[in-house]
């Protein structure tokens, strides 16, 4: 059961309620971003706690992965932290600074979690609210294989993006760092900031 809550907790702000019922598509859907991407780009996530590349997958998740680029190219994760770690489950950042206090993503995707890639140790996914189209700037990566993060018949899931290719060493060693009340939450923030210097790109392969 707790490992439900928990999932029930991957939200784009400070845990608000959400529920794993049925999810109706919006009418009208988010308007995506316009930037063009390769079938994969490769990315360099710059930690107070060392570095992990991140090869992001757009032939699979394009709508995501053009997303995604928006807010690294615009400087969005500079200063950002990873304000929520779970043991075995996820490390999730991107939408709140050093201080706890929430950054402003005012910019949404289609969810794309239908497109074949799961919640597998590694992975790199888009967090949400209960709302299925709600993504913004936040995102995890999975420390164990979550695959109640999927989508299935009755309910939408977490779109997945890309996997980390090197550095899960630095992932793990930020998934085991001390936790428990911080700003706005009650448990699962690091007590010690763990900050996202900067994301940037790489060449691709």
């Amino acid at each position: 059961m707790k490992q439900l809550f928990l999932i029930l907790g991957l939200i784009s702000a400070a845990y608000s309620a959400s529920s794993f019922a049925a999810d109706t598509p919006a009418a009208a859907s988010p308007k995506p971003a316009t930037t063009t991407a390769a079938p994969t780009q490769l990315v360099q996530v710059i930690t107070s706690m060392g570095n992990f590349t991140l090869e992001l997958n757009a032939e699979r998740a394009p709508l995501t992965v053009a997303h995604f680029m928006r807010y690294v190219d615009s400087g969005h994760y500079k200063g950002a932290t990873f304000h929520r770690v779970v043991a075995n489950f996820v490390i999730q950042g991107g939408g709140f600074d050093a201080n706890y206090k929430p950054i402003d993503a005012p910019y949404k995707v289609v969810n794309e979690s239908g497109n074949g890639l799961t919640n597998q140790r590694g992975t790199v996914g888009l967090a949400r609210g209960s709302e299925p189209h709600a993504g913004d700037a936040q995102f995890y990566i999975n420390l164990f294989d979550n695959e109640a993060l999927d989508p299935n018949k009755t309910r939408w899931g977490y779109a997945v993006f890309g996997k980390v290719i090197q550095g899960m060493d630095v992932v793990d060693k930020i998934g085991n760092v001390a936790t428990g009340a911080r700003g706005p939450f009650k448990e699962d923030a690091p007590l010690q900031p763990v900050v996202i210097e900067r994301i940037e790109r790489l060449a691709s392969p």
